[in-house]
């Protein structure tokens, strides 16, 4: 009997042994979850596999002595999808570190199961703020822009300019609610005021019946609370039904690619914000002319988004030693973020700090080649660009006090 006992410990030590080698072995992975085939596939989707691709190819292809790999799936824009996955990917498939997230509702399904796997989700493609506040997480970053950020320089500008009165077409879901509601906030502390909201489901092809509304309330905006194809599609029946003639029209999300999908005719004089262009300077340029030559067009902010928080994982894994998520997050956070895209610092809530950049949409005159889409007309600090910390209700930033 006792021959036996210590037969089944060694046995017991010898598989625990071959096991933690194998976890030693075992590649560094990256998961990149995003909307593949829909709405918002040609602001990130595959587009976010080749930035995140290029980021570790330019990290060095290995980290710890170990390969990096690259993991991409579609959610669907279905949050229980999206959960399922990064279940998987977590408990059977080694994945580290999950990256991209487009649409508010899978964002905060993903962090919700990355925080109770501990496990490192950052979001490079969605606006809701309930990311840093409410449904804050310790291994979450909200890298991009959000909603506080997209709306508060545009409608700022508008109403400075004489857009007192407001009439919003608004995604169906809580990004869009985010939008209208940042963006209000703003208007009404202005002394402007919101004429009225009209509410449309993600994907709707004909929009017709909320632009005349908002044409019918005589508002001297136009606010869209959408993205991807619902911000194309909107901005060209604008264009279709004479809008732009009598009313002025805010984007609050849309995406060089949208711009190019719309084209410069029915997009010109757009004012938008945005958290990355292509042509801003020479380290944008160089780094978008590599990634149009791989995916055919120039990036989006959610591509070069997705290419810095990857290469900033990567940069804190090596400097800990370790995937360990905890030590990793940690000086993610201790480590300003200094790369082609971005410069900033990420906020225990989760906020990563950087600059904005309010831009005008381009006359086809002003537009001296393919892509040479915008004027950037102000630089917006980071500090003014998020929505300050002591408004955060993330309770990991209110224990800092």
């Amino acid at each position: 009997m006792r021959q036996g006992l210590i037969t089944s410990i060694v046995a017991l030590l010898l598989a625990t042994g071959a096991n933690s080698a194998g976890a030693q072995d075992r590649p560094v992975k990256i998961g990149v979850l995003g909307d593949q085939n829909s709405a918002y596939s040609d602001l990130g989707g595959k587009g976010s596999v080749v930035a995140a691709q290029m980021a570790i190819d330019d990290f060095g292809k290995t980290v710890l002595g170990k390969p990096i790999e690259l993991v991409g799936a579609d959610h669907q824009n279905k949050p229980e999808v999206a959960a399922n996955i990064a279940r998987r990917w977590y408990d059977r498939e080694g994945v580290d570190m999950i990256t991209d997230l487009t649409n508010s509702a899978v964002a905060i399904a993903v962090q919700n199961v990355s925080k109770e796997k501990k496990r490192i989700d950052l979001v490079t493609s969605t606006a809701t703020t309930a990311l840093t506040n409410e449904e804050c997480s310790p291994y979450g970053v909200h890298w991009t822009f959000d909603a506080y950020a997209l709306s508060v320089g545009t409608a700022r500008t508008l109403v400075e300019q004489g857009g007192k009165s407001w009439y919003f077409i608004t995604a169906d879901y809580t990004f869009g609610y985010n939008l209208e509601d940042n963006a209000t906030r703003v208007i009404k502390a202005m002394n402007g005021k919101v004429l009225g909201s009209s509410k449309a489901p993600l994907n709707t092809a004909d929009f017709s019946s909320q632009l005349l509304e908002a044409k019918a309330s005589g508002a001297d905006v136009i606010g869209l609370a959408n993205s991807g194809a619902d911000t194309t599609n909107s901005i060209k029946q604008a264009a279709e039904f004479g809008i732009m003639k009598t009313q002025k029209l805010a984007a609050f999300l849309p995406f060089i690619t949208d711009i190019k999908a719309i084209g410069l005719p029915n997009a010109q004089k757009l004012i938008l914000t945005t958290a990355f262009y292509w042509d801003y300077d020479d380290a944008k340029r160089a780094w978008s002319e590599r990634f149009f030559k791989l995916h055919g067009t120039m990036p989006t902010q959610v591509h070069a988004g997705t290419y810095s928080a990857v290469l900033h994982y990567l940069k804190a894994v090596q400097a800990v030693g370790s995937t360990e998520a905890e030590a990793v997050i940690r000086k993610m956070r201790e480590t300003p973020v200094d790369d082609m895209a971005f410069k900033g610092r990420i906020r225990e809530d989760g906020q990563f700090i950087h600059a904005m950049y309010l831009v005008q949409v381009k006359t086809p005159e002003e537009s001296k080649r393919d892509w040479d889409f915008y004027t950037i007309l102000k630089t917006i600090p980071g500090d003014q660009a998020f929505a300050p910390a002591a408004e955060s209700k993330c309770p990991l930033l209110q224990k800092k006090g």
